[in-house]
């Protein structure tokens, strides 16, 4: 402990300094409407001109499911070149293209779409991008005909292994900024009563699978990234449909097993490390427990501000990383074996990063990397993608 003692005093400070208070939130919301009000309403004039689309457009064949289950299958698993026919194989960090991918893209879809209306009504106030947005949020959630069934039994299935499993649950941290959209909705009077009170159960009922299937608990359970991504969403799902037991459980999640098992005291993810990708998992990992805090926060439990007795906090691993983003180059472990020229993008620990401890480092480099990505594997690791919704009070 005495080893820790002075830089766990350290870094407390900065913390204190770094406190949010809804006026420094929403100066910062100004600052990034101004510094991107162009591009905001590009994507959201481009979002407009889209219409609904979900998963019952495409089927698979080997999906266990029904039209309205959602199905996908396992990126790093293939065929054995020894016999076709017999269960695939592991190539770990190898995203096999023939892999079924559909309802994950057309989700993708719905998260961009829903998220840049939603930034298209926070910069102009005007309704009418919530109108659309309500027609793509009807038919996933309302509409028979085309909802998807709230559960992902058939997430990132293995032909010849599994129909389904636990992992497949990170599929859907693309309703991240769907259900933060909805909140701007509900708040701006553009959900109807009967849309809130249909959408609302919906989530209710997945918030409900994911925290008592056997594939959510082993989900919430996983040691890396899949264990973060499984408390930023249960946390997003929860704070909609004021569930606070699920909201104190996350809480106490991130605080006693994220925080503590998966930093080490330098502020990197080991087990991230250890992967084929370790660059870019290191991102993923650090932009979900990044978001956490954002959901998290409030004054009993400033997520921001909270340090291990040890002197981890989610400052430290945004430090960590940062110059690594800021120089690639000085990168001291291995190259990712894929898409390893493709990061980084404008992660979002940079935006609220800077938000949190005000720090325009942080903003300056978030502003000169790239904001609107097109390469998948890019799309589907970084499901924030519209900030300004995540700024946005409501009143201003």
């Amino acid at each position: 402990m005495k080893k820790y003692g002075l830089l766990f005093i350290l870094l407390s400070c900065t913390c204190m300094l770094a406190a949010q208070t809804p006026a420094t939130q929403q100066a910062w919301l100004q600052r990034v409407i101004k510094d991107q009000r162009t591009f905001i309403l590009k994507r959201a004039v481009d979002a407009m001109q889209q219409t609904p689309l979900t998963i019952t457009a495409y089927s698979c064949p080997r999906s266990a499911g029904g039209k309205h289950d959602f199905y996908s299958e396992a990126d790093y698993w293939w065929p054995n070149p020894a016999s076709p026919d017999s269960p695939y194989i592991q190539r770990d960090g190898q995203t096999n293209p023939d892999n079924f991918l559909e309802h994950r893209r057309v989700m993708v879809r719905f998260s961009r779409i829903m998220g840049a209306l939603a930034a298209g009504y926070v910069v102009t106030k005007d309704k009418t991008y919530l109108r659309k947005a309500l027609a793509h949020a009807h038919a996933w959630f309302v509409d028979p005909a085309t909802l998807m069934h709230p559960n992902l039994q058939y997430a990132q299935a293995i032909k010849g292994r599994v129909t389904g499993r636990g992992i497949g649950i990170i599929d859907t941290i693309h309703f991240l900024e769907v259900v933060q959209a909805l909140r701007i909705m509900e708040k701006a009077g553009a959900l109807p009563p009967e849309d809130v009170k249909t959408i609302k159960a919906w989530f209710t009922e997945y918030l409900q699978w994911i925290t008592t299937h056997q594939y959510g608990h082993d989900e919430m359970n996983a040691a890396n990234n899949h264990g973060t991504c499984w408390v930023m969403q249960a946390a997003a799902f929860a704070g909609w449909v004021k569930d606070q037991k699920w909201t104190d459980f996350c809480v106490k999640r991130y605080e006693e097993v994220l925080l503590p098992k998966q930093m080490a005291v330098d502020g990197s993810f080991p087990l991230e490390l250890k992967r084929t990708k370790p660059y870019g998992y290191s991102l993923f990992n650090l932009d979900a427990m990044t978001m956490v805090c954002q959901l998290l926060s409030n004054p009993d439990h400033n997520l921001w501000q909270y340090t291990t007795a040890d002197g981890k906090n989610i400052g430290k691993g945004m430090a960590y990383m940062y110059s690594y983003v800021k120089d690639k180059k000085q990168w001291p472990f291995a190259k990712d074996v894929m898409y390893w020229d493709n990061w980084p993008v404008a992660q979002p620990f940079l935006l609220f990063g800077a938000v949190a401890y005000n720090n325009m480092d942080y903003y300056r480099l978030w502003l000169q990397l790239e904001h609107d990505p097109q390469v998948e594997e890019v799309l589907r690791n970084v499901p924030i993608r519209n900030p300004v919704i995540w700024l946005w009070d409501g009143g201003s």
